[in-house]
């Protein structure tokens, strides 16, 4: 990439963390409870928020399981294995050394982000913003979550480089203006190639 890029930012579960397939896991059980008659719904809400899952397939009658759903996530969360993808630290030191600016654009919500800081204290550190779902208007795959990071750092998007891996946030990286990275972690390559600028497995041996 030769483009001199002012900031970073990182979608959090499939881009930072290696944690798409305990997800899988969780949602997998709660959607076949509750969603039987639509196999592989766990895979197709990727990338949306708490509120919008709940909205689009636990409404109606299924509203009064929120509550219990909730409870479940927020305990399976805490127990996580938050691994960083293959050479996240490594980039990531590169681009603070640089100068370069960066954010955690997620569309996790602060209550999921504690359970983060408690197995990783260090996250914190790396970051020059965390933004969460209660600070957008809009979710992915809408653009504005990118958008107000950007303002958050002054720049404008063809300033910035985003890291996505779910169709909802590639969509929303190339909504709003700016470069994209795909990574090949919760969809194929195949399947992430027309929505991003470039597609990686992993951050080893990849430099902006």
């Amino acid at each position: 990439m030769d483009k001199a890029y002012k900031a970073a930012l990182f979608d959090l579960d499939g881009v930072v963390f290696d944690t798409e397939p305990q997800y899988s896991v969780f949602w997998g059980g709660e959607c076949r409870r509750y969603h039987p008659e639509e196999p592989g719904l766990e895979h197709k809400i990727k990338g949306q928020t708490l509120v919008q899952i709940f909205d689009k397939h636990f409404s109606g009658e299924l509203e009064k399981e929120r509550e219990a759903i909730t409870e479940r996530l927020y305990d399976y969360e805490a127990n996580m294995n938050y691994d960083y993808i293959a050479g996240f630290e490594k980039l990531i030191a590169s681009l603070r050394e640089r100068g370069i600016k960066t954010a955690v654009v997620t569309s996790s919500n602060n209550a999921k982000m504690e359970a983060v800081y408690r197995k990783r204290p260090e996250f914190k550190l790396l970051f020059d913003a965390i933004l969460t779902s209660e600070d957008f208007k809009e979710s992915k795959p809408s653009p504005d979550c990118y958008l107000t990071a950007a303002r958050r750092f002054g720049l404008q998007p063809a300033d910035c480089v985003v890291f996505e891996d779910s169709f909802n946030g590639l969509r929303s990286g190339r909504a709003a203006g700016m470069t994209v990275v795909g990574l090949a972690t919760t969809n194929s390559e195949d399947d992430v190639a027309p929505l991003s600028d470039i597609v990686i497995k992993d951050y080893t041996n990849f430099n902006i």
